[in-house]
């Protein structure tokens, strides 16, 4: 996979993660991808909702080590 961009929001809570993940991801072109890393459990969730809801796509997660990694497409 081709990632553009790392963010780091490991130790932070619910809803800093798709707070910094919003920011970021608005300096990006469409279709690039943004791995996110988080140790919030709670992120789960919410990137599957807050990626539906904001027309980007949610390409995989996957756990390591507690520590959550989350693909993401840019939408348009």
């Amino acid at each position: 996979m081709n990632v553009h961009k790392v963010l780091d929001v490991k130790g932070l809570a619910c809803p800093m993660p798709i707070v910094k993940t919003r920011k970021e991801i608005k300096s990006m072109n469409t279709g690039e991808i943004l791995e996110v890393q988080a140790t919030d459990k709670g992120a789960l969730k919410d990137f599957q909702a807050w990626a539906k809801s904001s027309g980007h796509e949610l390409l995989d997660t996957n756990e390591t080590n507690d520590v959550l990694t989350f693909h993401i497409k840019k939408g348009e």
